[in-house]
């Protein structure tokens, strides 16, 4: 069960709304939760654009309250037998923690060479805040310029860029391991063997990546920008940075194709980012843009509306959505029962977990954003004691990052879910499931939707 983080490839990022990133403050009125990047810079070296197929809308109804709410307690609109929810009240926004199971299984994968070089050990680990990205080479004034801001914690430039791996376009950093490391997910971080493979010429790839798309730990893919080289995979370890899958060095990111240094990513205090992040628009040069990689919310509840516009997050016992819409939505996924789980797959006849949600909702006219974490964005968390047919369910799966969200399922009704599980299964229908790896629950707000899918796009 675990979703692709797949993203769309920009030439000039825009200045788009705030995201969600991994909670690194348990105190105060305001902290932070997990998301993804939105986009790298291009350039038009390295080439690829994912796109979405979309179908006709499977017609049909449901039976729904006058309200245009299909309460789960109510009888199932598709003949199921009501099941009771095994466990769990979560609520996916202020419950970002991650279970002690899961935190006993932090386990980066490596496959060690022999002779690699060494690397500067781990000092501390920063959160990835704000991201700079540029078509071509940023200066390198630019990075001390940065570092040297109030509320900078940290800087260090890369290159970020879109590329093939193994067929498959993915979003790949190139960075120096010794300085970089701090920026990831802490077990990722943690690794000696991962980094020192990275600095060797090697690729590690995300424990999602890895497992999903079947790569050969310690055997060779092939990665594709403006000219083709086999790579190692040394490591299944994910950085912590939602949509990124892949990471080498500087110089093979280089000898690929990607522009010298045409990213900079940022660690801010929180007090500052919003400061850093105004800062920011102001120093860069015409061409580049800044990426949120966090956004700010109030403690007890959903995200603030960002600049774009987003809604609020509403009442949590009432569906923004209208009932004929949650009917066209609901017939649309039950629609694609059967069809097989693949990495990436967005419709009509192939999906992964997040596909299949966007895809669905796409039916009945509603924009979702494409990747589990940022689908976490769309609505008001929901407990389990008050959900609906038409909620959204969300899961920790990955060891090396257990406080993403890398899962997701469509409630409907009487205890049970549709989902898309993992390579080898097909679209099913199964009781729903709140154990050790459940997150919780969102309530889709279709203009909440649109403005975080507006701002990854």
């Amino acid at each position: 069960m675990t979703d692709y983080y797949g993203m769309v490839e920009l030439v000039h990022l825009t200045d788009r709304g705030q995201r969600m990133a991994r909670a690194i403050r348990r105190g105060g009125f305001r902290r932070l939760l997990p998301a993804g990047v939105a986009a790298f810079a291009a350039a038009g070296t390295l080439a690829g654009v994912l796109t979405s197929v979309a179908a006709g809308s499977p017609g049909g109804a449901l039976n729904a309250t006058s309200s245009g709410r299909t309460p789960h307690s109510a009888s199932s609109p598709f003949g199921l037998p009501q099941v009771r929810p095994t466990t769990g009240d979560a609520s996916v926004l202020p419950g970002m923690a991650p279970t002690a199971q899961l935190l006993a299984d932090q386990a980066v994968s490596v496959k060690a060479g022999s002779g690699q070089p060494s690397v500067a050990p781990l000092r501390r680990t920063v959160q990835a805040d704000l991201l700079i990205v540029a078509p071509s080479a940023l200066p390198r004034k630019l990075l001390t310029k940065i570092s040297g801001m109030t509320g900078v914690t940290a800087a260090e430039q890369i290159e970020a860029v879109r590329m093939k791996i193994n067929g498959s376009y993915t979003a790949v950093v190139g960075v120096n391991p010794s300085q970089f490391r701090s920026f990831a997910a802490r077990p990722t971080a943690k690794s000696n063997a991962l980094w020192e493979g990275v600095a060797s010429g090697g690729v590690a790839v995300s424990y999602t990546m890895g497992k999903l798309d079947k790569l050969p730990l310690g055997g060779p893919v092939t990665a594709a920008g403006s000219r083709t080289e086999r790579l190692r995979v040394v490591a299944f370890g994910t950085l912590g940075i939602g949509g990124v899958n892949a990471v080498v060095s500087d110089a093979v990111a280089r000898s690929l194709g990607a522009p010298a240094g045409n990213a900079i990513v940022i660690s801010t205090k929180i007090s500052d980012f919003a400061a850093v992040r105004a800062a920011l628009g102001k120093l860069i040069p015409h061409g580049a843009g800044v990426e949120d990689l966090v956004t700010v919310v109030n403690k007890g509840g959903s995200a603030e509306p960002s600049s774009s516009g987003a809604a609020g997050a509403g009442a949590a016992n009432e569906s923004a959505v209208p009932g004929s819409a949650l009917d066209t939505m609901l017939k649309a996924a039950m629609s694609r029962q059967g069809l097989p789980y693949v990495w990436g797959g967005d419709g009509p006849k192939v999906f992964d977990c997040s596909g299949l949600v966007q895809w669905s909702f796409r039916q009945a006219g509603i924009v979702m954003p494409r990747v589990a974490a940022d689908q976490a964005l769309t609505g008001p968390s929901v407990p389990v004691s008050q959900l609906q047919a038409g909620d959204l369910l969300f899961y920790h799966t990955d060891p090396t990052d257990p406080a993403y969200i890398s899962h997701v399922a469509i409630y409907i009704g009487n205890g049970w879910m549709i989902q898309a599980p993992e390579p080898g299964e097909d679209v099913q229908v199964v009781p729903a499931a709140f154990g050790s790896e459940f997150a919780g629950a969102v309530r889709v707000n279709p203009a909440q939707a649109a403005a975080v899918a507006g701002g990854v796009a």
